[in-house]
């Protein structure tokens, strides 16, 4: 069986120190923000692109007719057609919305890095 260390043997509890304490919970915030999911207009405008055209094919019954034809073809034919281009567009539109968004979020955590460093908290 193992033996239990005499009190003496126990090493006594060391304080942190500031340095230690705002290292911790500089690390502790940048993890929590990593962690955390953001909800920016942009992003909701980002997701509102990816998700038009599955629900636009996924509504069958909005375009499961014949009429109105376009160049000899019927509607349900074109309309789909025409929902590829459209996707790629806003699929387009989305990456660069998303682009900029994390542009500005690299560039927001640039500048609080540097007040932090600087002592301007």
């Amino acid at each position: 069986m193992s033996e239990v260390p005499k009190a003496s043997q126990v090493p006594e509890p060391t304080e942190p120190t500031e340095a230690t304490q705002a290292t911790q919970a500089t690390q502790a915030t940048q993890a929590t923000d990593r962690q955390r999911p953001v909800v920016t207009p942009l992003r909701v405008v980002v997701a509102l692109c990816l998700i038009a055209p599955f629900v636009a094919m996924l509504w069958v019954s909005s375009y499961a007719r014949v009429e109105p034809k376009f160049a000899g073809m019927p509607f349900f034919y074109w309309y789909q057609m025409l929902w590829v281009v459209v996707s790629t567009g806003l699929t387009m539109v989305a990456y660069r919305l998303f682009q900029r968004d994390q542009r500005a979020r690299a560039g927001s955590a640039r500048a609080a890095s540097a007040r932090k460093e600087g002592g301007d908290l």
